[in-house]
């Protein structure tokens, strides 16, 4: 027997839990010696198929700013990768003209008051004094108007040809009309400058939320039309996949399901829960947008790859070598596991990971159930001194 391997079993793991439902790992299988429990044998665990879905990274909120109306920009808060505040000014245009407009529209609203006011009087003295009771002309010392007043008038309303009532009542309400005018026209006066005002606001570009710019559309002293974008402006702190999902893999699928992902920042593997499903399928596609929420503190940016793992549920289910994290050692990027011979010599083997659920891996090739491999090489400095034996 070899020193390595003396070694090896001499050096216990010390408060491993090998029969924990976490790991579903047995003790030391009977023929090692009860020092060796850093030796484990590779039970196996049902795994239904999965299929794995490419996907992007995007911001939990993205707003594009866009000009209301034709002006020139002469405020940009800055450019892209620069964080702003929310409710702060991020893009200003030009308000000269609007201004002008609205002090016409203040000096309208001035004539439109005094229209009222002289209405109103013009009312109330129709009301209290009417035409029919006020002369006419003054020739001849009021003679002819003080004839019409005291003989005309009433002889012609015994001889039924005209009305004094109806007369009176006509006069006074064409003057109550002439107030209601009046009055709506200053209210009109009052909306066209509540307009104005409203592009007043739109001439500034609010922040809706606390975040950073990512593109920029338009630089100081550009003219613009309506419609036109000037930023687009994220929350980045807060990140989602977004991916495409076929028809045939909904069912399995709800709204707060936790789901393997990995994203393409050093390979980096982690779970993201399902945030958002959409109603709808595409109808070109035939696929369903799915939104999962990425855990804080990810190493993932808007717009890089990455790729989540989602039960088909179609595919039968298969039986799979499962191994601890711990066991798992990495050549670069592939893994490798120490497996016992019979001999009892240690043998580095390369295998095939599957996805991660808690602290095991599935292994997909490379490894058989039943086999011996090493809970924590690490923990025993073999991996450090490998050179074959």
């Amino acid at each position: 027997m070899s020193k390595k391997f003396t070694l090896l079993l001499s050096i216990g793991l010390v408060g491993v839990a090998i029969g924990s439902p976490e790991q579903s790992f047995t003790a030391s299988p009977p023929g090692v010696s009860p020092s060796s429990s850093n030796v484990i044998t590779v039970e196996s665990r049902a795994v239904g198929a999965v299929t794995n879905l490419g996907g992007t990274v995007v911001p939990l909120r993205e707003v594009t700013l866009s000009a209301q109306f034709p002006g020139r920009v002469v405020f940009l808060k800055g450019g892209e990768g620069d964080w702003f505040e929310d409710k702060q000014v991020l893009a200003v245009l030009d308000d000269a003209d609007l201004l002008a407009q609205r002090r016409a529209a203040l000096a309208d609203a001035a004539n439109a008051e005094f229209a009222v006011r002289n209405a109103r009087v013009q009312f109330s003295r129709e009301l209290y004094s009417g035409r029919s009771n006020r002369p006419n002309t003054d020739m001849g010392m009021g003679m002819p108007s003080m004839f019409d007043q005291f003989f005309t008038k009433p002889m012609s309303g015994m001889s039924g040809l005209s009305n004094p009532y109806l007369e009176r009542r006509a006069e006074v309400y064409g003057a109550g009309t002439g107030v209601e005018q009046a009055e709506a026209a200053l209210a009109g006066s009052h909306a066209r400058i509540e307009g104005i005002d409203a592009k007043l606001r739109d001439t500034r570009s609010i922040a809706p939320f606390t975040g950073v710019i990512v593109q920029k559309f338009a630089e100081v002293g550009d003219t613009i039309q309506p419609g036109q974008p000037i930023l687009k402006v994220a929350d980045t702190r807060n990140l989602q996949i977004r991916v495409e999902v076929p028809a045939r893999l909904m069912p399995k699928l709800r709204k707060g399901m936790i789901v393997p992902a990995k994203l393409d920042v050093g390979n980096t593997r982690l779970e993201a829960r399902i945030a958002q499903i959409y109603p709808m399928a595409d109808t070109q596609r035939h696929t369903v947008t799915v939104k999962l929420d990425l855990p804080p503190g990810s190493p993932a940016g808007p717009g890089m790859y990455a790729e989540v793992q989602i039960p088909d549920t179609n595919a039968s289910t298969n039986t799979l070598p499962v191994v601890p994290v711990s066991a798992v050692m990495w050549r670069g990027n592939l893994p490798a596991v120490f497996v016992m011979g019979a001999d009892n010599k240690t043998e580095l083997r390369m295998v095939r990971v599957g996805e991660r659920a808690g602290s095991t891996y599935t292994i997909l090739s490379g490894l058989n159930i039943g086999e011996r491999i090493l809970f924590s090489p690490a923990s025993t400095g073999v991996e450090a001194g490998w050179g074959g034996q």
